[in-house]
This record gives C-alpha cells, structure tokens and sequence, in this order.
C-alpha cells in the first residue's frame, strides 16, 4: 500500500470495449483491484462520450478493448473511433494524454487484436504517449496469460506516471515521491493512519472473506498415489502442493425472487437489439453428406417471400437459438428447481452491493419464466471463467472438490484452466457433474453467465436466382466425449437445427402423412446481419477467384447463382473470368454436380477441386489442399489479381 491517507487516492481513467462481456469483466477486474493499491478508477463503457472527455484528460487513460468480425473495434467502439479517425485533427491533439492500453484478440484470425492496434496506432499518430506497454492477449490460447501479467505491472507503470504527472504540474518532486513510495523519513503521522488504513482493510477482509488480489490458500490434500495424470477433478504436483494466489471473489450483486406461473413470456423479438427479426418458415433440407462421413453438411431453404428480409449473395444473417431442452432440464434438476420451471422470476439489484456499476442484465427480461430464461438467454454453455470458478468455490461443500475448483481459478493451476477447461470446451453442467458438491444458486448463474448468442451463417443463395428463398449451408458441431465430459455434444445451434428438421430429412419416418405432404412447418427467427465487403465486384467484367475449401463453398453458390442470372439477364454485359477452388475430404460429394452445372452454362470459367482424404494412384500426387491447388496454377491466379486487378475471395 503505497496510499498513505485516504484524500490521496489518486484517479485513473478506464475505459472498455466489449463485444460479448470479456473486456468489460477484465476492466472489472482492474477497478477492484485498484482500490486494493489506493487508486480510484473511474469506469465507463467507451460509448459513454458524456461520461469522459480525453480532449482535456489529465489523469492517467487505461483502454481494454476487444475486437470482432474479422478484425473490427467492437460495436461499442465505433462511434470513439469515428471520431478519432477524423483526418482534420492535428498531430498533438493528444498530447497531453497518457494512455496504456490492453487489447483482445484471436491469433486464429488474420487481423489479431485488430480492435486494440486500431485505437493504440491512432492514439499514437495524435500524440499521445504510452505510460505502459501495449498488451495484447490472445483467446486462441487463454487471454489470462497476458492480461494478468499486464494487469500486475499496471500498478507500478500508474505510480511513476502520477509522479510523473505531479513534475508536471510542478510541484517539487520529491515530497511526492516520498509520499508515494512510504519513505520511513515521512511524518510518524502518516504511518500511523496508513496502519489504521491496512487493519480496517484486514478487518473488512476477514469480514466478507473476500480478498485483496492475492489470497494464499495453502491445503495439502493428500492425493492417492496411483493417480499420477492431472484431470479436470484431479491434481498432481506441484499444483497440489504449491500456495495458492486466487483471485478475488466476485461481489453477489443480483435477488432473484419467484412469483406465479400466470402469464406470457416475451416475444423472442424483444431480446434482439440489433435489428428486424422475422419469424420464418423452414420448407427444405437436405443432407450434403453421406451416412459415413465424418462431418454432417446440411442444406437448409427458409421461405421469405412473405417479409421485407432483403440480402445480397455473401451476406450473413443470424439465428435465435434456444438452449437443448433436456440441458436445461438437467440443470433445474441439479440447482433443486424442476418444480418451478415455468414460474415467473423478477430479477432485482442487491441493494448495497459492492459490484462497481451493477445493473439489471440487459439480456434478461424483466418478466419471464426460469425456464424461458435459461432456454433463451443464457449461454449455458459458455466455458466458465475464472472469476466464475472463484465465486462456485464458495458454494462447495467437499473438502477436495473445493481445493480443486481453487486451483483450477489459480494463477499456479492456470496450465490446468487452459487443459481441462478451455481446450476441452467444458460447461457449467460439467463442471456440476465433476464436482457433485457444488450447488450453486440461481442469482450466480445470472451473474456469471453470458448472454446466449444468436449464431450467424453465410447465406448460400441468391434472391434473383431463387427469389424469396434464403438457403444457408452447415456441419452439424460435434464436442466429442473426453475425461472431462463423459458424454458428446452437438452445437448448440446446428445441434438444435438438425433437430428441429429432421422430419424433412427422414419424411416417411413415424410422421403420419396429412394431405399436403407434411404435418407442420417449423419456423426459425432470424435477423440481417449485412456486411460491407464480402460482396461480388460491382464491375461484373472484373474477374475473381474464389476459394471456399468444406462449408466455406456456401456463399460462392450464391454468387454464381447470381452471376448465372445476370448472365441471363443482361446478355451485352462483359463478365471477366471466374475461378472456384473447392476442397473437402472426399469425390462423392453433392456439391459436386451444382457446381459442374456452373461450370457448363460457363457461369464458371474455372473449376479446382481436390481432395484431402481420397488415396491416388497417379505418378504425380494430385494437389490435397486448396492452398496446393492455388500453388498449382500460382501464374494464371498471380494474373488475375495483379495484371487485371481481379478479387480474391476466401470463405472457410
């Protein structure tokens, strides 16, 4: 504690951007542990510009920031963006500012933490200077392995630009420093009320059982000797044996109160922000591949005719899911709830909570069943975070399954997170079915949960080709059985498609024929969700190259089915040649025959196709991957794009 008394607190400014919560929770995270070091930070959503102002910022900036898409600033970022990307501001517009900044990203994508870079390399051009060094974590291998680290040296990186800021401001350095850094020359004064500070901090701490950042939990259970392999319940030296730093518990900030079972739960409409829904009907399915491949492709046909849904070929629209029935079911059961499934739930804000900006979740309604709740909104399946397995510690009553859960939210077991947890796609149910004793109540789940995500799809037709058709193409997901989780999965949404359309696929099984062919027609929600730059060249006569290996074919179908009709449409028109490079596992594949037709009206100019799986017999192997295809004719694509100025096109 270099905070001496408490009207030193010194003020920071925290910024997030968040796309689906992560960044937000880590800002949480740097707000709690910044009243440990005696420092105030002064939270707010990026979007929140009446909130903050940097134009005439004098403390010390720290920016979380994640990215989406393919490389974009979170939605809640674009308009900050905007508006610092303004070519007319001058080169020390921010002088003044001292920032660092923490951004998210995933290494499996091109543009990686693309939403940070953004924001820091502009921030840079107007001037600003780094008080500490950018931090970049990656989701591809667990964000935790950057962001605690950056986290940690933050405290020190803020102390020294404060003293830096106090030169500035021309007070006599060393008064500062002194009081900064507790010298033991200082006044016996300001000792004694920093110890009166840290024995109510102590007292506060015993209290709630919370802790600072760093609570030592030191258990020896002693492990049988035969289980030498960690597993998800499971530990081996030196984890087993080591102290444990674990993070803070998460304050509770949310009441849930049950009421009656009467009424109506809300339109699936009104969870959706982010446009127009339409409910709309599934009127075909097909199965792409054969009984014995090792993924299942389907091709779904939803009818539009009757909305004022519009897309281009290359558009993405996305799907309202619900959660897996029998998921649920089994998650009321283990939380004591079965019986109260369908009663209504009001949800309120603990009063006094110590949760910095607790507010009611956007993504829960304020009236609706428990069930309707947990089918619709939450994300059931969301790999638990640390802070998640931190606050169920607390609802364990077995000795082991509590030193387990303690270390597997520890900065000593975070190997074992990343193994057991995250590479293993584990979920709160198997987490409850690992460690029996961990009963969590509802309001954690609300707390801890994220919002279900509706999941988005490339639209794999086109409007002028088929109009009032929208067709889209998948694999169904499979999460396979591990240690971890003795059971498969499928994905939650193809999971549930695949479900829901089984009766198109397999008509003659047990569904009595009505006149009219079949009994009922099952509706999906789905809403735009446009795109600006996956789109065919608005000059028809340049050419491109397409290359979509697997389901990554989906869109192309659209844009030739598009190109096919304009071809027809607009015989005068000079179209430039078109390249298809298509790869999957196996020969026999339906896809096959659309794209040989395409090939034959000379809607395509070029079809490659190859094959990952099929053994050859040839002298010279034929190319395996879509990338040995693209090496192959390496000079005839090098002249589209760089003679002809052609496009080049990548959906996987």
């Amino acid at each position: 504690f270099w905070e001496m008394c408490c009207d030193l607190k010194r003020r920071f400014l925290l910024l997030y951007a968040t796309q689906k919560g992560q960044a937000k929770a880590i800002a949480e995270e740097i707000w709690q542990q910044a009243g440990a070091h005696g420092l105030e930070a002064d939270m707010h959503c990026i979007s929140e510009m009446d909130k903050y102002n940097l134009e005439t910022e004098k403390d010390p900036v720290v920016i979380v920031i994640s990215t989406t898409g393919t490389g974009d600033p979170p939605d809640a970022a674009r308009k900050f963006v905007k508006k610092i990307q303004d070519t007319t501001l001058p080169p020390d517009h921010f002088a003044h500012l001292q920032y660092g900044l923490l951004g998210l990203g995933d290494s499996e994508y091109t543009f990686f933490c693309n939403g940070g870079k953004t924001v820091d390399r502009r921030l840079q051009e107007l001037g600003a200077q780094h008080f500490y060094n950018t931090g970049l974590a990656d989701d591809c291998v667990g964000l935790e392995l950057v962001v605690d680290p950056w986290i940690d040296g933050l405290w020190l990186a803020l102390k020294e630009a404060f003293l830096l800021q106090k030169e500035k401001e021309g007070m006599s350095s060393d008064t500062v420093s002194s009081s900064l850094s507790a010298a033991p020359h200082v006044g016996h004064e300001l000792n004694l009320s920093s110890e009166v500070q840290n024995l109510k901090l102590e007292d506060e701490r015993v209290r709630s059982s919370d802790v600072l950042t760093q609570k030592l939990v030191d258990i020896h259970l002693v492990a049988s000797t035969r289980d030498t392999e960690p597993s998800l319940v499971h530990s081996v030296p030196p984890v087993s044996q080591s102290a444990l730093s674990i993070p803070a518990l998460p304050p509770e900030y949310i009441e849930v109160q049950f009421q009656d079972t009467h009424g109506e739960n809300p339109h699936l409409s009104s969870l959706i922000s982010e446009g127009t829904t339409f409910e709309v009907p599934v009127t075909k399915a097909v199965q792409l591949t054969r009984e014995d491949a090792i993924k299942t492709a389907l091709l779904l046909e939803l009818d539009i005719a009757d909305t004022v849904f519009d897309y281009q070929p290359g558009d993405a629209f996305c799907v309202i899911c619900p959660n897996n029935v029998n998921e649920v079911e089994e998650l009321l059961h283990i939380l004591g709830l079965s019986e109260k499934g369908e009663y209504f739930v009001c949800i309120r804000v603990k009063e006094g909570t110590k949760k910095k900006g607790a507010a009611h979740p956007q993504h829960i309604p304020e009236r609706s069943t428990l069930k309707f709740i947990l089918t619709w909104c939450l994300e059931i399946r969301a790999i638990p975070k640390k802070a998640f397995l931190r606050a169920l510690v607390e609802c364990t009553s077995d000795a082991g399954e509590k030193r387990r859960l303690q270390e597997l939210c520890s900065r000593q077991g975070a190997s074992d997170y990343t193994r057991f947890v995250r590479d293993s796609n584990v979920c709160l149910l198997d987490l409850l079915h690992a460690f029996p004793s961990c009963k969590p109540s509802l309001n954690l789940l609300i707390e801890h949960l994220p919002k279900l995500q509706a999941r988005s799809y490339s639209v794999s037709s086109s409007n002028l080709y088929q109009p009032g058709k929208l067709c889209f193409v998948f694999n169904i997901v499979e999460f396979p059985a591990c240690p971890a989780r003795p059971i498969s999965r499928k994905g939650v949404c193809t999971g549930w498609l695949a479900e829901l359309v089984a009766p198109l696929l397999h008509p003659n099984k047990n569904t009595l024929d009505t006149k009219g062919g079949s009994s009922s027609t099952e509706k999906i929600s789905i809403f735009a969700r446009p795109n600006n730059n996956f789109h065919l060249p608005a000059d028809p006569s340049v050419p491109f190259v397409m290359v979509g290996p697997g389901t990554g074919i989906s869109p192309f179908i659209g844009f030739l089915q598009h190109r096919q009709k304009l071809r027809e449409e607009h015989t005068d028109w000079e179209f430039g040649e078109t390249w298809l490079v298509f790869g999957c596992r196996h020969q026999d594949r339906d896809y096959l025959d659309e794209l040989r037709c395409f090939l034959e009206n000379g809607t395509l100019t070029h079809l490659k196709v190859c094959f990952s799986r099929d053994s050859s017999t040839a002298e010279v192997a034929p190319p395996k991957y879509v990338q040995d295809v693209i090496r192959l004719y390496a000079k005839e694509i090098a002249r589209v794009l760089l003679k002809e100025r052609g496009y080049f096109y990548v959906c996987g």
